[in-house]
């Protein structure tokens, strides 16, 4: 097994930690120049990311994370007021900053129905909305919000993410369930997608958040890699089949690819497939990413670190 490739970024991203641009490039360099006041960098990559939406709704969300954000959307909004693109964005980084408690949530909804309004089609609006509710609204809002993404792109990878974190959250004290309805919601996103989807990998991400649900509540130890989550027969059920899809389609060329690999990376360390585990680390690189790594409470960068440091030297 070869040595782990560095971890390496420039000393700007290292300073801010774990870099949601994951390895998008073109993504990582509009952001730079975004924040420098240069909107048009970011005209020119939300135009050639057309109607990719899972491309475009990551886009528009790492790009909304950004605090500059918001002002240098409103002054491309002003100077383009019919573009749905420049409304896009204002929506995104309204969604941020009502979720950073600095914009009523209210305004932020506006925006996105605004938004939604110039691009019927375009379902990234709707992911704002939905991102909001998953932390702030009720469970029916969710649901409905996510109806309307899935309306739109049936295979959107970050709302069904976001529908698998929310329904984990039901019923904690339930416990190690295997009739949860959060692997029943993911067990048939899975069998819905094509073969070739990454919502393949989503019963691994239900297994995790269940076991962030878990061990918030007490049930489960702090340590993931402690915990025997991982060791039933469903689990690893999971994750054999996950691991297997990975060898022969390699989502790793989907926007958010990185993501579901560090959740088949973590489940298989949890398990204890350091060879398995190893062969992903090497795969996902530098691009780490918080979850599942900072599950439940830990700092995501120690946790990543020690993982593979250890997966690679028992490989």
């Amino acid at each position: 097994m070869p040595p782990p490739p560095p971890l390496g970024r420039s000393r700007k991203r290292a300073r801010e930690g774990f870099d949601a641009a994951l390895d998008d490039s073109e993504l990582a360099a509009a952001r730079d120049a975004l924040d420098r006041g240069r909107w048009t960098a970011v005209r020119s990559l939300l135009a050639d990311t057309s109607d990719d939406w899972d491309r475009r709704g990551h886009r528009l969300v790492v790009l909304g994370q950004a605090p500059s954000t918001a002002s240098w959307a409103e002054e491309w909004r002003l100077a383009e007021p019919e573009s749905a693109d420049a409304a896009a964005l204002v929506a995104a980084a309204d969604v941020f900053r009502a979720l950073r408690g600095k914009l009523r949530p209210e305004s932020a909804q506006e925006t996105c129905r605004t938004a939604a309004a110039l691009a019927p089609d375009d379902p990234t609006p709707w992911l704002g909305l939905l991102l909001l509710a998953r932390s702030l609204g009720t469970e029916e809002e969710v649901l409905q919000l996510f109806d309307e993404v899935r309306h739109r792109h049936p295979d959107h990878h970050h709302a069904h993410h976001l529908m698998v974190a929310r329904l984990a959250e039901r019923r904690p004290a339930a416990g190690q369930d295997p009739m949860h309805e959060v692997y029943d919601f993911a067990s048939w996103a899975a069998e819905q997608a094509p073969a070739d989807s990454p919502l393949s990998l989503l019963p691994v991400i239900a297994h995790t958040e269940r076991y962030r649900v878990l061990a918030a509540a007490g049930s489960e130890p702090a340590d993931p890699a402690a915990s025997d989550h991982w060791s039933g027969r469903r689990a690893r059920g999971v994750m054999r089949r996950a691991f297997d899809w990975w060898l022969e389609w390699d989502g790793i060329h989907h926007p958010r690819g990185r993501i579901d690999l560090n959740f088949l990376a973590h489940g298989k360390f949890c398990e204890g497939r350091a060879a398995e585990a190893a062969a992903l680390f090497q795969r996902i690189g530098p691009h780490a990413t918080p979850a599942p790594w900072s599950y439940p409470n830990r700092d995501p960068d120690k946790s990543f670190r020690a993982a593979r440091r250890a997966a690679f030297g028992s490989a």
